[in-house]
């Protein structure tokens, strides 16, 4: 067995992000910090990456002011606790293979201080000493303690209501160690 370690290209790699609310979407980026990913004869066992929670940014509110006031939010105990929490962190404590270059993985997900089991399908190659991987993972924010215009826990929000799920896109370059 051969154990192939690759640490994440902090500056290639990234999440994108979607959230939902009754009249429309927001989206944008947020920095993945650290990590790396383990091959084992080739294949996907194990990993982790740091999310730099303080790094969220907004790309579809152009409004310098509108932008930075929803910044502070998802920055605020509303959401993120961005200054007592300024790291989420991502464990896969499975990765199944399921077909040519596709993964089953699972993992526990820590945001605020809170960890849930997740799972998602990747797509994972390598090349040359470089892995791509990318998969898209689907979170309920309310398991993190974010409840803000939550249906769930308010009512008659009417249409100020955000939906509790919201997308990560995520998209990794890592290099061999």
């Amino acid at each position: 067995m051969e154990n192939k370690q690759f640490i994440i290209e902090t500056a290639q790699s990234n999440i994108d992000w979607t959230g939902r609310k009754v009249t429309g979407a927001h989206n944008g980026t947020i920095a993945i910090k650290e990590g790396s990913l383990t091959l084992n004869n080739g294949q996907l066992t194990d990993g982790e990456f740091i999310i730099d929670t303080t790094s969220i940014v907004i790309e579809d509110v152009t409004d310098p002011a509108t932008n930075a006031q929803f910044a502070g939010h998802l920055a605020s105990a509303d959401f993120f606790a961005s200054e007592q929490y300024p790291e989420a962190k991502f464990v896969i404590t499975s990765a199944e293979p399921a077909g040519e270059n596709n993964y089953n993985i699972e993992g526990n997900l820590t945001i605020k201080g809170i960890t849930r089991p997740v799972a998602f399908t990747a797509v994972l190659s390598e090349n040359d000493g470089v892995i791509s991987a990318s998969g898209k993972v689907v979170i309920d924010r309310t398991l993190y303690d974010m409840k803000f215009r939550s249906g769930n826990f308010f009512k008659d929000l009417g249409d100020t209501l955000i939906y509790n799920n919201f997308d990560l896109n995520v998209s990794i370059t890592a290099k061999a160690a």
